[in-house]
């Protein structure tokens, strides 16, 4: 019995990770809970001994011997004492070893519950951990499953016994991101709480962040720190916008996050489904960084209103719709790239007025 139970932790050890020290104390608990499920009046006077050197497991019952027995739990008589431990007198602490075969169906269902809640709470935390360190990171995920009824994706991210399932809301999802079972994606974590029911795994693909860590993995200028990512703005599935910097004059950051032949912004937009994707220099100083934001229009000039981050921008008149962008979104991205409130105005406006 005692040798089956040391190869069972040992497997559970190798196939889930869990440490056999924790399933020991795990154990010990479950006997322990057993024990009082048949025994009312018991306190904290039992005591289980794993040893794993000698692959034994002893249970104990301490009682302390009196005169007189209020409680036969914690109690006994000297005269019944004797009989365990010769010479026992009043005032001394007798051990029992409880058979564990001994325990009631019911009380040992009770110990099979702990253990199997033990493991839960492992695994739990194992998955908390693993994922804690993986915050604002770029995971490779595969589709194996889409539920038709709330539109989520469920994502398996990791091999072998590190297999984690995820889940993928639609409020995630990129618009118009056509994803099939069996796809392989990239998910961006956003964030790991703890909750009930165990780890609480935030996952998106429309946040900015991912389009930056995947420009991080694409751009080797990135990681060396000679090329920075200064601003990102997102509308997910249509576009972004994206302020670069670089510290060496020799260097063009554009250029860099472009690659040779288009090839490094290329992978990300396939990685995107087609999103487009602008990148743009960013400038400290505001006119310029404003005029570069609304590319691909040409810019004629900016004027900074005094109060507040505002500023109005004057572009050639057949360049109006396209600095504004469909539905503004062009107009939009430049002012959230920025931080400044734009008022786009036509040549011919100016000389109106």
């Amino acid at each position: 019995m005692n040798a089956e139970f040391f190869e069972a932790v040992a497997m559970i050890e190798k196939e889930k990770g869990i440490p056999r020290a924790y399933m020991h104390e795990k154990i010990a608990q479950a006997l322990i809970t057993a024990y009082r499920r048949d025994n009312a009046g018991v306190t904290d006077n039992i005591i289980v001994d794993v040893d794993e050197k000698k692959r034994e497991i002893h249970m104990f019952v301490t009682k302390n011997v009196v005169e007189e027995v209020e409680n036969p739990a914690t109690e006994m008589t000297v005269q019944d004492a004797r009989q365990i431990t010769p010479g026992s007198d009043v005032g001394d602490v007798v051990s029992i070893e409880i058979p564990t075969k001994s325990f009631g169906r019911i009380a040992a269902q009770t110990a099979k519950q702990v253990i199997i809640q033990g493991i839960r709470e492992a695994e739990r935390g194992m998955i908390f951990q693993e994922f804690t360190s993986k915050e604002h990171e770029v995971l490779s995920a595969q589709v194996i499953r889409a539920d038709q009824r709330n539109g989520n994706l469920i994502l398996e991210v990791g091999s072998g016994k590190d297999k984690t399932e995820v889940v993928l809301t639609p409020s995630e999802q990129s618009r118009g991101e056509y994803i099939r079972e069996g796809d392989r994606i990239k998910i961006f974590v956003v964030e790991v709480r703890k909750s009930a029911r165990g780890p609480l795994i935030l996952i998106s693909r429309t946040h900015p962040g991912l389009v930056k860590r995947l420009f991080e993995l694409e751009v080797p200028e990135i990681i060396d720190g000679i090329v920075e990512i200064r601003s990102i703005a997102r509308e997910a599935g249509n576009r972004t916008k994206l302020a670069v910097w670089s510290s060496d004059e020799n260097v063009d950051p554009r250029g860099a996050c472009i690659g040779p032949k288009s090839q490094r912004v290329n992978s990300i937009v396939s990685e995107l489904r087609g999103e487009k994707i602008d990148i743009v220099l960013y400038s400290d100083d505001p006119e310029e960084y404003i005029a570069q934001a609304l590319a691909p229009a040409t810019v004629l000039s900016v004027t900074l209103y005094p109060e507040g981050k505002s500023c109005r921008v004057t572009v050639p008149n057949d360049q109006l719709s396209l600095a504004i962008g469909k539905e503004g979104q062009n107009a939009r991205l430049a002012a959230k790239l920025t931080g400044y409130k734009i008022d786009i105005k036509p040549e011919s406006y100016i000389e109106e007025a």
